[in-house]
Parts: C-alpha cells; structure tokens; sequence
C-alpha cells in the first residue's frame, strides 16, 4: 500500500436548515466553531480532533445526506498515492488541491468506492 490509514479527518453533511443543524450540532453534541467558508456555504465544526461540516442541500440536492468522508493518511507522495488508485481500476475525481480539514490546509484527492460514496483523502501534515 502506498499509505498509511491514520483516522477520520472530516465528514461533511448536506443539511435543509444550516442554522438549526448547527444549533444542534453546537448545543446538543458540544461541537465549537472550527472556521466558515463563505464561498462555499460551509459551516466547519469542531468534535475533537475531528471536524464536521454542514453544507446546506442545494436545489434539487437531497438533503440529510453524506456528501462526503474524509480519511486521514500518512504517505510520502499523494501523486504516488492517485496513481496507485488509478491502477487498481479507482476512478479519481479531479486532482490533487488543496483543502483545509481537521490538521489545518494541505493536499487531498477525492475518488468514489463502488456504491459511489465520495471519500477524500488527505495527508496529515
């Protein structure tokens, strides 16, 4: 394998009422605020080292869905890592960008497993 697993990173939710998801999320669960991406609607927060992010359901877009997973990994060169993927037969999503998670801004990749749930990876810097 070209990674280690090393955890949860992120789990973003698509959610109706961004508002009410994160009073709930906040007062019920003892989440805190992380950070808000304003260019992309996105509430990020805190549960531990771990982070939950609400992005409100667009139209059309079901809501009270995953929108995607987020795992941890420890690798020496995330190219490496797609490649890999891509030579198991793993359809990538795009390349490598840039993103913020739970350990702060760094690179990650998105793919999708068979029943088309999207998992991002992402390297602990």
């Amino acid at each position: 394998m070209t990674f280690t697993p090393l955890g949860l990173d992120h789990v973003v939710l698509r959610v109706r009422d961004q508002a009410r998801s994160r009073r709930f999320y906040e007062e019920v669960l003892g989440c805190t605020l992380d950070r808000v991406n304003e260019k992309l609607s996105l509430v990020q927060l805190r549960f531990g080292d771990h982070l939950i992010d609400l992005l409100p359901a667009g139209p059309g877009e079901p809501s009270g869905g995953l929108d995607h997973v987020c795992l941890s990994i420890r690798c020496e060169d995330l190219e490496d890592v797609a490649r890999a993927l891509a030579q198991k037969g793993v359809a990538l999503e795009g390349g490598i960008v840039q993103r913020y998670g739970a350990y702060g801004n760094g690179p990650s990749l998105y793919l999708s497993d068979p029943d088309g749930y999207k998992i991002e990876l992402k390297p602990r810097i």
